[in-house]
């Protein structure tokens, strides 16, 4: 949740996986072979495009991570970038490393790509960040956000949110028809520049386009069914931790759906270029050593149910079956109950006029009428609270914001969506925002990747206590370094461990 910047609406609740309409490989397919009509520049108009969305994409996801990781992404990413077409000079292309703890990458026109640093954690070796890179450098070459722009708006955070509300609350969309221009801002005109969230076709051209582009390099083309393959053993663990920490399925779960069924095409399609070529699996476990894993604890962090950040000093924790994704503005809470949002707004000392900004933020252009605002305390801290009721296409719903004073000049707020009469569900959260203490704050440490070299008589099991984590050590390991329940370690043999380090 970074530093808690303003959020203008409770868009960030979705910002993150903006444009995840788009289906994926839904079942194992032959190898795509049919020849990719792909773009042979960057225009002045997509660099503009880039350009202009660079900068607010950096404030989206957690900002660029710094460091030596970074210039290695950056190096790598501008060598598979050329292989496409697009420009020959690599400076053309800005590569940039996230501070996301989401497993996600993407590209936008004008020659910006991304990647996250949770997911370079997932990778072992260079092809296998050159082919995740490549393959979103794909996308822009084959212009598939051109494409679909005509369903843009189906496809933006208003349509997403719809969807989501739908499933979660009932309502197949209607919620948008009652509050009109909820959540507009300019995260969806981003979204809908950003390679996400493709069809079937779509992302199978740029698998076959990563597999070329990896040959032309002097990669394996191999590599990017390896990854593939890590992110769907990735996607399996996390639904199976998504009940026991409250933490959301991985982003490219969502926004790359699916990536068990495209391992077999990938391996078709690397086969058919000939496999073979560079994998340097020691220099990008020399350049993954160390990187940040999981929340940074600058943004606050997620643990079991409960969001802590040390630097606001502040913590809450979501009630039972409910998912958190931590936000660079925002912390998004969802369940099957309803949906919501923890965040901040500029406060004055007038709480009266910050719960009404926090609503017309909400509404946008829509009319929503806020009951009377009520005042109450929670552990220590002056609380306030109103609640509008919607019509939405499917019934009414409601609008709750529930704000915080922690000083004369911050305060914080939830604003959640429920079906009409059950805003209750959130009554535990609201009740267990508390101050964390000094100790409590100093408590709180960062994961990191620690790559170390196998010795006598070391096992999987023996290394995978070594991981900083309470549960499931064993498989995170193992999903960690492209194992299996039948791997053996060999002495001398480098694999990642994630442990805690200072501040």
């Amino acid at each position: 949740m970074g530093r808690l910047t303003t959020v203008t609406a409770i868009a960030a609740i979705l910002a993150g996986c903006a444009a995840a309409g788009g289906g994926g490989l839904n079942g194992t397919a032959g190898a795509q072979t049919k020849p990719v009509k792909t773009a042979t520049s960057i225009s002045p108009a997509e660099r503009k495009q880039g350009d202009e969305a660079h900068p607010q994409l950096l404030q989206e996801f957690g900002g660029a991570y710094s460091g030596p990781q970074a210039s290695y992404v950056n190096r790598v990413g501008q060598n598979i970038a050329v292989q496409s077409g697009l420009s020959r000079s690599p400076s053309d292309f800005t590569v940039t490393l996230l501070n996301s703890p989401v497993n996600n990458a993407f590209a936008i026109p004008g020659g910006y790509v991304y990647v996250t640093r949770q997911l370079m954690a997932l990778m072992n070796d260079e092809a296998e960040l050159a082919g995740v890179l490549g393959h979103e450098v794909g996308h822009v070459a084959a212009q598939h956000s051109k494409k679909r722009q005509s369903a843009a708006t189906r496809n933006s955070i208003l349509g997403i949110l719809g969807a989501v509300l739908g499933s979660a609350i009932g309502d197949n969309g209607g919620l948008l028809g009652g509050l009109g221009g909820l959540l507009q801002n300019n995260s969806m005109r981003i979204a809908q520049l950003a390679t996400l969230g493709f069809s079937r076709s779509q992302e199978l051209e740029a698998d076959q386009l990563g597999v070329q582009y990896l040959r032309g390099a002097g990669y394996d083309p191999m590599a990017l069914s390896t990854m593939l393959a890590s992110l769907a053993n990735q996607t399996s663990l996390d639904a199976r931790l998504a009940g026991g920490n409250a933490r959301s399925l991985p982003e490219w779960a969502s926004t790359h759906p699916d990536p068990a069924s495209r391992v077999r095409n990938a391996q078709s399609l690397a086969n058919r270029v000939g496999a073979g070529g560079m994998r340097n699996a020691d220099a990008f476990l020399a350049s993954v050593d160390g990187v940040l894993y999981g929340d940074d604890p600058a943004q606050g962090v997620v643990e079991g149910r409960n969001f802590l950040h040390p630097d606001l000093r502040l913590r809450f924790t979501v009630p039972s079956g409910y998912v958190m994704q931590n936000g660079t503005t925002a912390v998004s809470i969802s369940g099957n109950g309803g949906q919501g949002q923890f965040s901040t707004a500029p406060y004055s000392g007038d709480m009266n006029a910050y719960i009404a900004s926090v609503f017309r933020a909400v509404a946008g252009n829509a009319a929503i009428s806020p009951g009377t605002i009520q005042r109450t305390t929670v552990n220590g801290i002056p609380a306030y609270y109103s609640t509008a009721r919607v019509n939405s296409q499917s019934g009414q719903v409601d609008v709750t914001v529930f704000a915080y004073e922690f000083s004369p000049s911050q305060a914080f707020h939830f604003v959640t969506l429920t079906q009409a009469g059950r805003s209750s569900v959130f009554d535990p959260m609201f009740a267990s925002v508390q101050r964390l203490s000094t100790s409590e704050a100093a408590a709180i440490r960062p994961r990191r990747v620690d790559v170390v070299t196998v010795g006598r008589g070391d096992t999987v099991a023996s290394l995978a206590r070594r991981m900083a984590y309470n549960d499931y050590q064993t498989e995170r390991f193992q999903v960690l370094n492209r194992l299996t329940a039948s791997s053996r370690l060999t002495p001398g043999q480098k694999v990642k461990i994630v442990v805690y380090s200072g501040r």
